[in-house]
C-alpha cells in the first residue's frame, strides 16, 4: 500500500496530466516500498503516517521534475547571447528516487555509522 496517492502529490506540487498520473502512481508505490524497507512503520501513528506521506511525495516530485518541461529540477543554467547557446544541468538527471539528509533525520534513519576501536573497546558514532 502506498503512503501517498496522486491527490496528495498534486496538493504538494501541481495538477498532473493523465499520463503523469499513471507514472506518479507507479513512483508513489516504489517510494513507499523503499520507505517500508527503511522505516519501522506503525500504522496507528498519525504523525508518522503524515511524515511518510510527505517524504513519499517529495521523492516522487524530485523524480518527476527531472523530466519536467519547466525548470523546477534545474540546478544550473547557462545562456550565451551569441551564437545563441543555452544549457541546463538537472539536479537529478536520471529521475532517481532518493531521500535527502533532512528526510533521513526526520525518519530517524541514517546519519550514524558505528566505529569500533579495538584499543578502547567502545562504540563511537559519526555523522554522514
Amino acid at each position: 500500500m502506498a503512503f501517498a496517492d496522486v491527490s496528495d502529490l498534486e496538493s504538494r506540487w501541481r495538477e498532473l496530466s493523465t499520463d503523469e498520473e499513471a507514472r506518479a502512481n507507479v513512483l508513489l508505490g516504489d517510494a513507499s516500498v523503499m520507505l517500508s524497507a527503511l522505516v519501522n512503520v506503525d500504522n496507528s501513528d498519525y504523525e508518522q503516517s503524515e511524515l511518510l506521506k510527505m517524504v513519499c511525495c517529495n521523492m516522487v516530485i524530485r523524480s518527476m521534475s527531472a523530466t519536467a518541461a519547466d525548470s523546477f529540477g534545474v540546478s544550473q543554467t547557462s545562456i550565451t547571447a551569441g551564437p545563441y547557446t543555452q544549457s541546463f544541468s538537472y539536479s537529478n538527471p536520471s529521475g532517481d528516487l532518493y531521500l535527502t539528509r533532512l528526510e533521513k533525520r526526520l525518519l530517524g534513519i541514517g546519519g550514524k555509522i558505528g566505529i569500533a576501536r579495538p584499543s578502547y573497546g567502545r562504540l563511537e558514532s559519526s555523522d554522514d
